[in-house]
Formats: C-alpha cells, structure tokens, sequence
C-alpha cells in the first residue's frame, strides 16, 4: 500500500478531517494485520476471497500489477491460508480461495479491525445517514 512520505499540506478544514481519517483508519488497519502476524496487503486479499477468484481479477481490482498479486497469494498459501488451482476454464489462469485456517484467520482479523464499526458507532442513527450520503457524494 502506497502511504504519504510525509505531512500532506490541506485547503480546508474538511480535507484535513478526511486525511486525518485515512491516517487513523490505515494505522488501524495495519495494527489489526500485525496482531495475527499480517501485512495489510495480506489482510486485504484475504478480505477479498469470500469465493474462488482469479488472480487476475484480484490484480485488477486492488489496482496493482498481478506479479505483486502473485506475491501476497505465495505468502498466503504458504502459511496455509489460500489454496491456488488451476480454473477449469482456462489452464493458463489460477483461482484462489480461502483455506478453513484462511477463513478463521480473516474472521479474527475481522473482529480485531474495529476503527470503522467504532467510528460509525459514535454517530447517531440520523448522522450515520448524513455521513453515508455526504461519502457517497463526495466518492462521486
């Protein structure tokens, strides 16, 4: 993951909230991985294993070059957490998918990453609602 070297310079006080979150939220993140003796980028594939997935698919979707995907999954699998096998649609191409061990060490990871749900749960009901709007127009 990709992480500012340094102090970001802000316009506004809303930008500066939001990298402020980013900050809290990736420390967090990175905190929650460590403890069960991960790195985020582990966490984060393993987060995306509910089912079989390419490799590929994977690369694509996190927005990386599918060696670095390769990577992760090797680690992954070698601590027993993902199976690779070959996808019966093309031979060329790998699948992946969580072990039981897998499914157990994202659960743990899931329970030991409370920023988000501690966060939202600060807010009431209504400002959780505002939140949410106010997110998804600022995502576009």
């Amino acid at each position: 993951m990709a992480l500012p070297s340094g102090p970001v310079t802000t316009s506004s006080e809303a930008e500066a909230a939001l990298f402020d979150l980013v900050d809290v939220y990736d420390r967090a993140y990175e905190t929650a991985a460590a403890e069960l003796s991960l790195s985020p980028a582990q966490a984060c594939v393993l987060g995306r294993l509910d089912a079989r997935r390419g490799m590929g698919a994977l690369a694509e979707e996190l927005g990386c070059d599918a060696s670095n995907i390769t990577q992760i999954v090797m680690r992954l699998e070698a601590l027993g957490l993902v199976t690779r096998e070959p996808d019966p649609r093309d031979r060329r191409a790998r699948l992946v998918a969580r072990t039981p061990r897998g499914d157990e060490i994202y659960q743990r990871f899931t329970a030991a990453f409370t920023f988000a749900r501690s966060a939202v749960g600060r807010l009431s009901p209504q400002e959780q609602d505002q939140l949410t709007a106010l997110l998804r127009k600022a995502l576009g």
